[in-house]
């Protein structure tokens, strides 16, 4: 069965490069570069697989966007709920929770893009405060602006900052292709099961290859 937008049927082999934007979440030096060596070595296919994306994306013109954690370094603005664990699902040491202030803030080299994918003058750098990149930026309003309602997302963390943005798109009636293996998380399990029975019922979940083959098909 074919979805309907706006009246008009769509298939899920189709993409209109006119109307497609490429986000970037949070790729940035304090994920990666400033990263332990394992983790590296983890991260390098999806940083290669995202350079790739990026390469496809400037030769159709598509427009690119980097979502970007932008904390103060006093922690005046972080989030503090309470949780049962921290982000690396650690109780919190006698159930006191105490987040720290985030690694990537406002002008670090923590913070920074990291140079395989360092944004063109022409791109749009998106500063963000939680994990959605729609949370009170100026995303939404960017991608309207140039008539935008389809997003390939790629990025990390999967089960964070990746989810919390789609789920905002799917809200906001934005088409998404979430990029699988242009994605990180640092929990195997959530990510299988994001990919595998979250997103498909709100995205496209494709590999590189055949997000770039959709690209190449649409500038044709």
């Amino acid at each position: 069965m074919k979805a309907m937008h706006g009246g008009t049927a769509m298939n899920v082999n189709d993409l209109d490069i006119h109307k497609t934007g490429l986000l970037f979440f949070d790729m940035l030096n304090v994920y990666y570069h400033g990263a332990a060596e394992e983790t590296k070595k983890r991260m390098k296919p999806v940083v290669d697989n995202a350079v790739r994306l990026r390469d496809a994306a400037q030769k159709a013109s598509i427009p690119i966007f980097y979502a970007m954690a932008n904390h103060r370094k006093d922690g005046q603005i972080r989030s503090m709920i309470v949780t049962d664990t921290d982000m690396r699902l650690r109780p919190w040491p006698n159930g006191e929770c105490n987040p720290t202030v985030h690694g990537a803030t406002e002008g670090s080299w923590e913070q920074r893009v990291i140079d395989e994918l360092k944004p063109a003058p022409e791109d749009y750098i998106i500063p963000k405060y939680r994990w959605s990149t729609f949370h009170q930026t100026y995303f939404d309003l960017a991608l309207r602006s140039r008539g935008i309602d389809t997003i390939i997302l790629s990025g990390g963390a999967v089960d964070v900052g990746i989810a919390s943005t789609a789920y905002a798109a799917r809200d906001l009636d934005y088409n998404l292709i979430i990029v699988r293996d242009a994605c990180s998380n640092s929990h195997d399990d959530s990510m299988a099961a994001f990919m595998d029975t979250i997103f498909p019922r709100m995205a496209r979940v494709r590999t590189t290859n055949q997000a770039i083959e959709l690209i190449r098909s649409g500038a044709k």
